[in-house]
């Protein structure tokens, strides 16, 4: 009840919000609650990077089980992103713990990991149609081996952005599993991507919490607003134009980047 009673109905309303989009658009929850928490409600950078974790892990446990009793999980897709992601996870986190989480230095090591990552993320976003169409032209190029191995790669980098800056899991991720199986339908690519990214967060939200950079009122005050958020952004799905869409969004996430980097 404690919780509940502490609600903040500005963070449930920016919860409304972000999952609202995220509903319409798939674009990851992180890209724009993190910069959201950090730039309008000045929360510390790690405390709104350990939070958002943890409801990501949260939000994208019931879209792996929705997922996944559709069949639409490519699991060996999946294992060979985490083979990557949980040992460089774990890797970062000790790395932060050394680095003397939470200080000033580790406060701009996040704000500069999360600008990085959105500016990377702008233009996955914005391009995301282009290359599924160049990958579906040059589908059968890259050897079964060579994608299990670069898929080990993604994961592995995706564990540490996600771990700084709790973006990439999503936009980043999804796009560079386009490039390497375009013989998949982007329903498993989806499904895939977002059973990937509940051990992933779930970890490095633990992590974080262990350094002390959770807010657990703040939390539960988000997923007030985002669940519902989520189902009406999804039932708004193709009402306005994706192309429009995209060009906002990616022009948003440059913009919030490059003021953080």
């Amino acid at each position: 009840m404690s919780l509940f009673a502490d609600l903040n109905y500005l963070y449930v309303l920016s919860g409304l919000g972000v999952g609202f989009l995220v509903g319409m658009t798939g674009v990851g929850g992180g890209s724009l609650m993190t910069p959201l928490l950090i730039l309008l409600f000045k929360v510390h950078p790690q405390a709104a990077v350990g939070t958002d974790l943890l409801y990501a892990a949260i939000t994208k446990s019931v879209g792996t089980l929705v997922h996944g009793h559709r069949g639409a999980v490519e699991w060996r897709v999946v294992f060979r992103m985490l083979a990557g992601s949980l040992p460089a996870t774990l890797v970062s986190l000790l790395f932060l713990h050394w680095y003397g989480s939470p200080s000033h230095d580790t406060t701009r090591l996040v704000s500069t990991a999360l600008g990085v990552a959105l500016l990377i993320t702008a233009p996955s976003v914005f391009f995301r149609k282009e290359l599924q169409a160049w990958s579906h032209r040059h589908a059968g190029e890259l050897s079964s081996g060579a994608a299990a191995a670069l898929t080990v790669v993604l994961g592995a980098v995706l564990g540490v952005m996600v771990t700084l800056s709790s973006v990439g899991a999503g936009a980043i991720g999804m796009t560079v599993l386009i490039l390497l199986y375009p013989s998949l339908s982007t329903a498993r690519l989806v499904g895939s991507d977002i059973a990937h990214a509940v051990p992933l967060t779930l970890i490095a939200g633990m992590g974080h919490w262990y350094l002390g950079a959770v807010k657990i009122p703040m939390l539960v005050s988000l997923l007030c607003g985002s669940i519902p958020g989520i189902v009406l952004g999804s039932l708004c799905v193709g009402q306005v134009n994706e192309r429009v869409q995209r060009s906002v969004l990616a022009a948003v996430l440059f913009i919030v980047g490059w003021r953080l980097v």
